[in-house]
């Protein structure tokens, strides 16, 4: 395959690629606590040939690295939904959570109380306290949660929820749709960060910002398409007018 053939699936590549990340950050538009995810390329050098003794030296190749995914962790618009057991996490942070595999990092707070009275996530991830998970009795009442985490019923103080923060985002990888996990120990967030009970954060997809760019990638991978149509094209002329030139 000629050079350019591949500087050209490269880049087609990392566009169907593009295209991927963009239509799941469209599909969790509605989601709550979803962070949007963007593409991160670099440019890839093809190492020059080993023997320099061609009277013309080879040139190095330019293509498209896919290098990684990241999350934009933006805070989103702060809804309200009445219902006692949302939490919405006002400035930095994230609700420190319990899964089979361990702990894991989400700003989701539409949290429900299963059927065996534990205070978990959308996903069933048991939500932590600082006296580890809430379990909440059946003749418990009146939950509330003040902007400092502090849980509080019928039955007094159970505990204040886990709200921690990272010195570094960039080691916050994402997992579910709207759960994280990390290797860093993570620190107490700022007297800055408030919860609010009875509301949720919503997505931080920007709409119209992603169709606009999702109409720019299919392009892109349209006229590009065409672009190596032709030059297949081209290339299939050559070799029949070579034929047909007598020997």
């Amino acid at each position: 395959m000629e050079n350019a053939s591949l500087v050209g699936l490269s880049r087609q590549v990392a566009l169907r690629r593009e295209l991927d990340v963009i239509s799941n950050n469209i599909a969790n538009m509605n989601t709550t606590g979803f962070k949007a995810d963007s593409m991160l390329f670099a440019e890839f050098l093809m190492p020059k040939a080993r023997d320099d003794s061609f009277m013309r030296p080879d040139r190095p190749l330019s293509f498209v690295e896919d290098r990684a995914t990241v999350s934009n962790f933006a805070g989103g618009e702060i809804q309200t939904t009445g219902d006692p057991t949302d939490v919405a996490i006002d400035g930095e942070g994230f609700f420190e959570v319990e899964s089979d595999k361990g702990v894991r990092y989400t700003r989701n707070g539409s949290f429900k109380v299963d059927a065996t009275g534990m205070l978990v996530t959308s996903e069933g991830y048991r939500v932590m306290t600082t006296n580890g998970p809430l379990q909440l009795a059946p003749n418990e009442t009146g939950f509330t949660v003040d902007q400092d985490g502090q849980v509080a019923t019928s039955e007094g103080t159970r505990g204040k929820l886990r709200v921690v923060r990272f010195a570094n985002l960039a080691g916050v990888k994402k997992e579910t749709s709207t759960t994280f996990s990390a290797a860093a120990t993570p620190t107490d967030v700022t007297s800055a960060t408030r919860l609010i009970q009875g509301a949720v954060e919503k997505s931080n997809v920007q709409g119209i910002a992603e169709m606009s760019r999702l109409v720019e990638v299919t392009r892109s991978y349209q006229d590009l398409s065409s672009l190596l149509e032709r030059q297949d094209e081209l290339r299939r002329t050559s070799i029949e007018r070579l034929a047909d030139v007598p020997a």
